[in-house]
């Protein structure tokens, strides 16, 4: 039986693409859900944070993911925020398969510097910044199914590596 595969892990990792691959090797949906509330909304998620707030937007990405989350056979790519909801994480525990794409947090600050679109690296001016973020995180990230190192990996890299993990799961069962 499949379930839904949900890709979590810091902004930047590459939850969006990796997840777009994905689906289309595996020939899932595939749910964006920061894009979703940017569409519903017609705002981006740093427009969202500016003018409503962090708390908003949190209210709105629980609702979305867990909605999305009533959904089998699909991909979720969460926000770098989601993972962090203790109730999203118990809809996950119960209905999916989790995997942590994991990157050091210099790889992290390399990738995502010149980006003004993620509303909470706006304060992150140096790697040790975006270190202390990675650190606050790490302990709710590891509570995921899998955490996949994706440090000097290809995209195709993960992606197979994802699909190894998807296939023995449904294998079991």
């Amino acid at each position: 039986m499949k379930k839904t595969l949900v890709l979590t892990g810091m902004m930047g990792v590459g939850k969006s693409t990796i997840g777009k691959l994905l689906s289309k090797k595996i020939k899932m949906g595939f749910v964006d859900i920061d894009s979703i509330i940017e569409k519903k909304l017609s705002l981006s998620v740093q427009q969202i944070f500016k003018n409503k707030g962090e708390n908003f937007f949190r209210e709105i990405e629980e609702k979305q993911t867990l909605d999305s989350l009533e959904s089998n056979d699909s991909i979720l790519a969460l926000g770098g925020g989601a993972f962090l909801n203790k109730k999203i994480r118990a809809k996950i525990g119960k209905s999916a398969i989790s995997v942590w794409l994991d990157l050091s947090p210099k790889q992290l600050f390399e990738r995502t510097k010149n980006n003004d679109k993620r509303p909470l690296l706006n304060n992150v001016r140096s790697e040790k910044d975006l270190e202390n973020l990675y650190k606050k995180r790490e302990s709710i990230y590891s509570l995921a199914d899998f955490r996949l190192n994706c440090n000097l990996k290809t995209k195709e890299e993960i992606v197979e590596e994802i699909l190894k993990i998807y296939e023995s799961i449904n294998n079991k069962k």
